[in-house]
């Protein structure tokens, strides 16, 4: 009973020096943490299958001179997938500022819709994307995002780390870096959409 009364009385010394509201979580909630894993899963799934038996002629076919092809998309994918994370890691080894929260003007489905977006994807994607690669085939490239999407899963289903109350700016405005997690698998999706619009040209070769 003794020690139970002890326990109290920290208890009630806690509350009242404030130190007990101190102690909580700065990880990402369980409902966030499994939206984002699905989100990362559902994107490549959708991706791979989207691409898969393709010929050569197919991956190479473009809808005019300055367009992109299947190949090209990929390409573009495996480049994206491995400067978003490093953009990711280096804002995270920063110090948390959650002051900056205030600036951030958009939700998280709303970055969604807005990275999907055929009008406003494709300025700010190419940036992520144009870096030069050393690819030699769409099969390399796949095999590259495939390993860096497993990696990204594997981290946003076990990582504690702040990631709501670490802000970066990007061109668009402020977001935090789960967000920054769900813009790396928008973007997927995005390519996603320009695939499927090549495959759907008029002229698209039947194999």
């Amino acid at each position: 009973m003794r020690r139970s009364k002890y326990g109290y009385l920290l208890l009630a010394l806690l509350v009242i020096t404030g130190l007990a509201g101190t102690i909580t979580s700065t990880s990402i909630t369980s409902k966030e943490r499994k939206f984002a894993v699905n989100h990362f899963k559902d994107a490549k799934s959708d991706l791979l299958k989207s691409i898969k038996g393709l010929s050569s002629k197919q991956l190479e076919f473009k809808a005019g001179r300055e367009k992109r092809s299947i190949k090209q998309c990929v390409f573009a994918l495996s480049v994206a997938e491995k400067n978003y994370w490093e953009l990711l890691g280096n804002a995270m080894k920063e110090p948390a500022n959650p002051e900056k929260r205030s600036e951030i003007r958009i939700g998280d489905e709303q970055l969604i819709n807005l990275i999907e977006d055929q009008n406003t994807a494709l300025k700010f994607t190419e940036s992520f994307a144009s870096e030069k690669h050393s690819y030699k085939s769409v099969s390399e490239a796949i095999e590259n995002f495939k390993a860096l999407r497993a990696e990204h899963i594997k981290y946003i289903k076990s990582t504690t780390e702040d990631l709501r109350n670490h802000v970066v700016r990007m061109p668009f405005g402020w977001i935090d870096c789960y967000q920054v997690c769900l813009l790396i698998a928008a973007n997927s999706n995005y390519q996603l959409q320009q695939i499927e619009k090549l495959k759907k040209a008029r002229n698209f070769p039947s194999r």
